[in-house]
């Protein structure tokens, strides 16, 4: 057995309880496994960690930010321990930046945002700001303009003097003009966002992560919060990753504690309270709130199974 693949069975087998591990897809000509860089890896504990990360149910880019994670890890304790698991942002490459010291920063927002309600027009954020929900993301499904901005303006009208605090999913440009609190926006939306424009005008970001390599490159553009998910099965949204679970939230949200934290993924009252034990600062839900017969209700449950 080769040395590199003997130090990644020692990795899959010293965190086969984490939970980090997802079923493996079956790979075709057209769906071929993750490509391991055996030529720019710059030692065997990379390469074994990336192989490690792969036989995990890791994506390609996720394994080999992992693999490079991983051995700056030896390189730093002096020796290889397969107990361990990469934690200090360093072994990322994340920014050593504060948002003092960094100019590009977008403004802070609360580091525990709390519940937050994931709500599907104007309506609903009302009803959201009566039943005291802390944060509410308005997400919009129309190709009607009018209607769009219509539903913003209401909407930042609904929270106005309360204590919620509101984001708008996608539509930064109305965001901006009519003076909401903040946007959330997707991996896909950073190129063709005008990220200038949102920071210059005061308004707080959320981005949305689903692994390693995504949270990664959020960090450099330093957002108000960063999102992370699926942690379970979500039919609402088409995912471009698998489920990611509990174990590596956990990982997730202690590699990335110096950021406001959002959780958001299949969570209900069932899961909540364990997703909330993860360090993260804030869970957001859609179905758990939308999808009760009484809605103000299930926020005043969720919120006392996140602090139970």
């Amino acid at each position: 057995m080769s040395l590199v693949r003997d130090l990644a069975d020692q990795i899959v087998a010293a965190h086969r309880a984490d939970d980090v591990s997802l079923p493996q897809p079956i790979y075709s000509l057209n769906s071929p496994p993750p490509r391991i860089d055996n030529e720019h890896a710059v030692d065997h504990y990379e390469l074994a960690a990336t192989v490690a990360a792969v036989s995990m149910g890791f994506i390609e880019a996720d394994a080999a930010v992992l693999g490079k994670a991983w051995s700056r890890m030896v390189q730093h304790d002096g020796n290889f321990d397969p107990l361990r698991w990469p934690n200090r942002p360093e072994y990322f490459d994340l920014l050593p930046w504060t948002r003092i010291m960094n100019p590009k920063a977008f403004p802070e927002c609360p580091k525990r945002l709390g519940l937050y309600g994931v709500m599907p027009d104007a309506d609903w954020v009302n009803r959201m700001v009566e039943a005291e929900l802390p944060t509410v993301q308005l997400r919009l499904k129309s190709d009607d303009a009018n209607y769009i901005r219509s539903e913003i303006k209401r909407s930042i009208a609904a929270v106005k003097g309360s204590k919620t605090v509101l984001f708008i999913n996608d539509y930064w440009q109305d965001a901006i003009e009519l003076g909401a609190y903040g946007v959330h926006l997707g991996q896909e939306d950073l190129v063709t966002a005008d990220l200038d424009a949102i920071r210059n005008a005061g308004l707080r970001l959320g981005l949305s992560t689903h692994g390693y390599a995504e949270m990664v490159y959020a960090d450099r553009f330093c957002p108000s919060y960063i999102a992370m998910g699926a942690i379970f099965p979500t039919t609402l949204k088409r995912m471009p990753t698998a489920p990611q679970g509990l174990g590596r939230l956990y990982k997730y949200a202690q590699l990335m504690q110096a950021y406001s934290l959002v959780a958001i993924g299949g969570i209900d009252e069932g899961s909540i309270h364990a997703v909330a034990q993860s360090g993260v600062g804030s869970v957001a839900v859609v179905r758990a709130i939308t999808g009760s017969n009484d809605p103000r209700a299930a926020v005043k449950r969720l919120k006392e199974l996140m602090q139970a």
